[in-house]
């Protein structure tokens, strides 16, 4: 039994829709966690956009709540967290992931980089077959 799934190869934001709501609740009062929140917030911050919203539960990064990864390929993917999961976080992540999808290599230069994005990365991912060079 294969624990992957196919998905869509197209540029898009992957989101964690087990994370925690914050760094100090697990889910909100009513039970919710913060990633289904977050990824509803995405579906309704992308409509009308190319940007595609992929659900996947946990991707291992528990200590940085509200997590996505970023992705296309031949493009550098880049995890980001840290996230409130509200409207304002999911349109500045699609925002982000639009220059992400129209640049070449997946790199957004800082000054095009929403205010909402600034301080949420965490790593970037080389694709397959290449390194970040200098």
């Amino acid at each position: 039994m294969s624990v992957l799934r196919d998905a869509d190869d197209a540029a898009a934001i992957v989101v964690c829709n087990t994370c925690r709501f914050s760094a100090e609740e697990r889910e909100t009062p009513e039970g919710l966690r913060g990633g289904a929140l977050l990824a509803a917030a995405l579906r309704e911050a992308a409509t009308g956009t190319a940007v595609a919203i992929q659900e996947m539960p946990c991707l291992f990064n528990c200590t940085q709540h509200c997590s996505i990864h970023l992705r296309a390929p031949g493009k550098i993917g880049y995890v980001l967290g840290r996230f409130e999961p509200t409207a304002e976080a999911a349109e500045a992540i699609v925002a982000y992931a639009q220059a992400y999808a129209a640049s070449e290599e997946g790199v957004v230069p800082y000054r095009q980089w929403p205010e909402g994005v600034k301080g949420h990365f965490i790593v970037r991912v080389p694709p397959a077959g290449k390194l970040v060079g200098d």
